[in-house]
């Protein structure tokens, strides 16, 4: 079945088996690798994508299902070699960690703040209670998200 997508601004498509899952589409047939495969179930959060700018757990979501549509991944987040806030964030507050779930972590605090640019910490918590950290805990990438929060209200990319 032909999957026309437009992933990060660039048009993609490609013949694909209708079983085959958003984030294998992602990975495996368009080659952008950001996107990480955790636990196959959506508890995790690692494959969460942007599907016409909504977060959504590609683990669980057919690529047919995003025919036509816009997905935006973790790889567009970077805009002329310049990081995203919230990439930056992540760097600057020690949020990365080992850093398997930081781009499900990225893409649904990218989402959250584009609604809620002016959010509490415990916003920030509610917001990313979908995406699992298995390291350390979630005080170092509240903080990452809330350093994104700051610099955009001051007019940061």
């Amino acid at each position: 079945m032909l999957v026309k997508v437009q992933i990060n601004g660039e048009k993609h498509e490609a013949d694909v088996e209708p079983r085959l899952l958003l984030v294998h589409l992602i990975r495996d047939v368009f080659r952008l690798t950001g996107t990480h495969i955790g636990c196959d179930t959506t508890h995790c959060g690692a494959c969460t994508v942007l599907l016409d700018g909504r977060p959504v757990k590609s683990c669980t979501v057919f690529g047919i299902q995003a025919h036509n549509r816009e997905i935006m991944t973790v790889e567009g987040l970077e805009q002329d070699g310049k990081l995203h806030p919230l990439q930056e964030g992540f760097m600057e507050e020690h949020g990365l960690q080992c850093g398997y779930c930081t781009p499900g972590m990225l893409m649904t605090s990218y989402a959250f703040l584009r609604k809620h640019p002016r959010s509490t910490e415990d916003e920030i918590r509610q917001a990313i209670s979908g995406n699992l950290c298995r390291c350390t805990g979630y005080v170092n990438i509240v903080k990452a998200i809330q350093y994104a929060a700051a610099k955009l209200q001051n007019g940061g990319a």
